[in-house]
């Protein structure tokens, strides 16, 4: 047991500066990674949360039924309907209702100016899900790793034998895989709601331009309808 405590020392010693500084660092214990996963885990729980409820307070729930009044032309009827709620549907009618006077052409760029201030204020934190969805896994990977190189550099000042490095290596690991568990654990439910949120806010910008198309087309199909109908000789009757 001694020459071996002997040979773990040696090999201590031949190590160059920066790698006893490296190796100095890494011994350090691995559970304040297993706190930062579980700070980041209650972090993406309320940000997940936070969607949910934003995404089911901020939608028309008769999108529908309004794009069809507006395409027979029913604009009081549509205003009335949208009243005061709340989302990217509303204030796109909203605001292209009230410049409905300025001509279809207008409306389409208001629609489109409204579309692209509203979006934002869904995709807000849908990136940190994302990002914890992609790298938890590899923070978790990282407090196994730090795990294992100090179960190793502990057997090695152990000078065990026997049953005794098998059971010391074998509860290092196992503490040390916790890391990366957690990791996966964190990481999966961040990447489920990320592809759920976005999948929400596609169907939700679909269903705004197919209100704006609705209503430029029966714009449009208003303004032909009025316009004077032109004979071959190019007077108008």
């Amino acid at each position: 047991m001694t020459s071996f405590v002997l040979l773990a020392q040696m090999g201590n010693e031949q190590l160059g500066w920066l790698s006893r500084k490296l190796l100095g660092v890494t011994l350090t214990s691995a559970e304040w990674v297993l706190w930062v996963l579980v700070i980041l885990s209650v972090l993406s729980i309320a940000l997940m949360l936070e969607r949910a409820v934003y995404f089911a307070t901020h939608r028309l729930p008769n999108s529908e039924e309004l794009a069809l009044r507006l395409a027979r032309g029913e604009l009081e009827a549509v205003r009335t309907a949208v009243g005061n709620h709340k989302g990217m549907e509303a204030a796109v009618l909203r605001e292209a209702l009230a410049s409905v006077d300025q001509g279809a052409d207008t409306v389409e760029q208001v629609i489109a100016s409204t579309v692209a201030r509203e979006r934002p204020q869904y995709e807000r934190y849908l990136s940190f899900l994302g990002t914890l969805g992609n790298n938890a896994p590899f923070i978790g990977l990282f407090g196994t790793v730090l795990g294992i190189i100090k179960a190793f550099h502990d057997l090695g000042n152990m000078g065990a034998k026997g049953a005794a490095i098998q059971q010391t290596v074998m509860a290092g690991i196992s503490e040390a895989l916790v890391a990366t568990a957690v990791g996966l654990a964190v990481a999966i439910p961040a990447v489920v709601a990320f592809n759920i949120f976005n999948r929400q806010l596609k169907t939700l910008t679909s269903r705004t331009n197919a209100l704006g198309h609705a209503l430029v087309g029966s714009l449009r199909a208003e303004r032909a309808g009025n316009a004077p109908r032109v004979v071959a000789s190019g007077e108008a009757r």
